[in-house]
């Protein structure tokens, strides 16, 4: 897959990748195909998975190439033509700049976020895509249990020494299934506030893990690149 470096620590060896797909994904120098420099906006290939990236290798740009070809290029006098032959008509785009990174609807981000994002703890998410997820897991959550209860009732669950198992079965496995991609929600909600994602553990404190979700939904964004990454596609700053 191609991508494009979003930021590289050549201390600590570690860095995000925004890739064509619209996700952003992390690698470290040990994923590097051979030892080079990674500059922000480097055009790179990968091979992605699991949210991270791997066979990490950088790429000529095609600005880059023409103007090695053509070295006269930028001698020659200013002029309305002169812009026209050193960038190309249709540049391609990806990050927060390319539209692909952005769902359009909120029933988009939950389903990236229970598909694309199952694992993915790294990166950032705006609050549109918090709430967006948290709608309508809740809409699926309600929409099960209502199942489950139908279906007790109609077997006559209630009556029985096993009232209701089906319902807590059904909810059960949904919020089993659900875990993982909710706790990344979470997670990059809080890292795109500028905070550690440790501070999603909050919201499994039974006293106040309610008012600590609900907190983490209404933190505006970070302004600017972050630790985790750079402003999420949409934010406007």
């Amino acid at each position: 897959m191609r991508g494009e470096v979003l930021h590289y620590d050549e201390i600590q060896g570690f860095g995000f990748i925004s890739g064509a797909d619209g996700n952003r994904y992390t690698f470290t120098r040990e994923n590097l195909r051979r030892e080079t420099a990674m500059r922000k906006g480097a055009a790179v290939e990968f091979q992605p998975g699991g949210g991270q990236a791997r066979d990490v290798f950088s790429i000529t740009a095609p600005t880059a190439a023409h103007s090695a070809a053509n070295p006269s290029v930028k001698a020659a006098p200013a002029q309305a033509s002169v812009p026209s032959a050193v960038v190309p008509p249709a540049a391609q785009h990806f990050g927060r700049s390319s539209e692909i990174a952005e769902p359009g609807d909120l029933w988009g981000y939950f389903w990236r976020g229970v598909t694309q994002n199952y694992f993915n703890f790294a990166g950032r998410a705006r609050r549109k895509e918090y709430w967006g997820y948290c709608l309508f897991w809740t809409v699926c959550l309600l929409i099960i249990g209502g199942i489950g209860l139908y279906t007790d009732m109609d077997m006559g669950g209630f009556d029985s020494d096993i009232s209701g198992a089906i319902t807590v079965g059904l909810c059960g496995t949904f919020l089993l299934a659900t875990l993982l991609p909710s706790l990344g929600m979470i997670v990059r909600r809080v890292h795109d506030a500028g905070l550690s994602g440790w501070f999603a553990l909050l919201g499994f404190i039974t006293p106040i893990g309610s008012i600590a979700l609900l907190v983490f939904g209404l933190l505006p964004s970070q302004v600017g690149e972050n630790p985790w990454g750079p402003v999420p596609a949409g934010v406007r700053i």
